[in-house]
């Protein structure tokens, strides 16, 4: 039998990485972090010196990317291993978010990642954490999660995780290049960013972590009512 998917989707700063990394630890389940994934090549892209205009290049990269996600505490990123490195820190930066959106749009780039995505679904199961994972990547995944939140509102949480490592950063720089982020995301034609129909929505505004995590348990023990786990 296929391995079960949980599939969690929506922009950055909605909590997406927290709450899979809390399922997958809770679940010991597998965990992938597509987002990470586009970093990951505009990363190795960077350091490897291709253009990034040389969309074949950047497909060959992305088909043959050798990464592990390690799940992380509340607050932490998850862990990131390239070729058994730690890159964790290396692709969080602002300028390799925007290079990653970029990257995004690209057919080819797109196309080299699908099946290495599919490759992480295993058993026991897999927490899927993207944006077009309920959509494409796993569009027979059990559960189907959507997180949002208000521009405003993410920006600040990015603002705050950002100083909180001791980088400076500008608010309303950050809440520019969300909002272009999630122009281009929507609007592209190439796996945009929706909710799948049997999604279910989850605003994140005005819900802190713990509220949120407590709700996610709530629908996965409802979903899956053979998992009895403790909290």
């Amino acid at each position: 039998m296929t391995a079960p998917v949980i599939a969690v989707d929506g922009p950055s700063g909605t909590g997406k990485g927290t709450l899979c990394s809390y399922l997958a630890q809770w679940l010991d389940w597998h965990l992938l972090d597509s987002g990470a994934l586009y970093r990951i090549v505009a990363y190795a892209a960077q350091t490897q010196g291709i253009d990034p205009d040389n969309e074949a290049a950047l497909g060959e990269v992305a088909r043959n990317l050798d990464v592990e996600f390690i799940p992380s505490e509340p607050g932490r990123d998850v862990g990131v291993l390239l070729a058994g490195r730690d890159i964790t820190q290396s692709i969080r930066n602002e300028d390799c978010g925007r290079a990653a959106s970029i990257v995004a749009a690209l057919p080819q780039v797109r196309a080299g990642l699908l099946d290495r995505q599919q490759s992480f679904r295993r058993p026991p199961g897999l927490i899927a954490d993207g944006r077009d994972m309920g959509t494409v990547v796993f569009p027979d995944a059990e559960l189907k999660i959507f997180l949002t939140a208000s521009p405003d509102e993410r920006a600040k949480r990015r603002y705050k995780q950002l100083k909180d490592k001791g980088i400076g950063v500008n608010l309303r720089q950050l809440l520019a290049d969300i909002t272009e982020r999630d122009a281009r995301d929507t609007e592209r034609d190439i796996s945009p960013l929706r909710p799948a129909g049997d999604a279910i929505v989850f605003d994140t505004t005005d819900v802190n972590i713990d509220t949120m995590v407590e709700k996610m348990i709530r629908t996965v023990r409802d979903k899956f009512p053979n998992i009895t786990r403790d909290r």
